[in-house]
């Protein structure tokens, strides 16, 4: 179970506490079991310091605890705070990533005929990039056409491997799986089931999808479909 820990504290020297920081990472190198640290300030008091930093589970927190650059920054730190530091341990039990599954439902529902994602997510002015197109596709209603397009001629579907945010972007990972059911590039229907791997990062603001990337395996699907020679 993930494990957080939030340090909060009082103090004069922000500018120090940081150098503390940059220095126990630097110094814990290959050994840490943090996997996530963040300092804020207090918007109503700058000098309100909060730490909040993630770890695996419990005991990895205890291993980190154990190194002795650890208790050694920790001893600095205490040094710098107007009154001691405030600790407050979290076993999480709810983490919604909410880009994550914006994205999830913009590659699995329009799959499905289902286009109310990208009523709801895309931004009006959205733009498409992906370099097996003759250009960029832009806009929601010119999306749904382009998915539409592909129901015509594909019965398929999206198997979602890994997601990956950071900031204001999401990767996701994912295999593409179709039946070749309508004319498709002037290809007669073959009944063949296709395989394409492929990624796609979209890039959120204010909630909605701005902007988005794909790079896929085209040239597996043309082979596949007769349409290219086996390399």
């Amino acid at each position: 179970m993930t494990f957080v820990q939030i340090v909060e504290c009082r103090t004069e020297q922000p500018d120090e506490l940081n150098r503390l920081m940059d220095t126990w990472i630097e110094q814990t190198q290959g050994r840490r079991t943090a996997t996530h640290a963040m300092v804020g300030t207090d918007r109503a008091d700058g000098r309100h310091i909060v730490e909040i930093v993630e770890f695996p589970s419990y005991e990895a927190a205890m291993r980190n605890s154990g190194l002795p650059e650890t208790d050694r920054i920790f001893r600095e730190m205490v040094a710098l705070c107007q009154e001691p530091p405030t600790f407050t341990n979290l076993d999480l039990v709810r983490d919604d990533q909410l880009h994550k599954e914006a994205a999830r439902r913009l590659l699995m529902n329009p799959a499905m005929g289902d286009m109310s994602p990208i009523d709801e997510l895309l931004a009006p002015d959205y733009c498409d990039h992906d370099p097996s197109m003759d250009g960029d596709t832009v806009g929601p209603a010119a999306v749904k056409a382009m998915i539409e397009g592909y129901r015509k001629a594909f019965d398929f579907t999206f198997d979602i491997h890994s997601q990956l945010a950071e900031g204001d972007q999401v990767a996701t990972r994912w295999t593409w799986r179709g039946t070749h059911i309508g004319e498709y590039m002037g290809m007669a229907p073959t009944r063949k089931t296709i395989e394409a791997d492929g990624m796609t990062i979209w890039r959120f603001e204010d909630g909605m999808v701005k902007e988005g990337w794909w790079s896929w395996d085209s040239v597996a699907m043309m082979q596949q479909m007769g349409m290219m020679p086996e390399s």
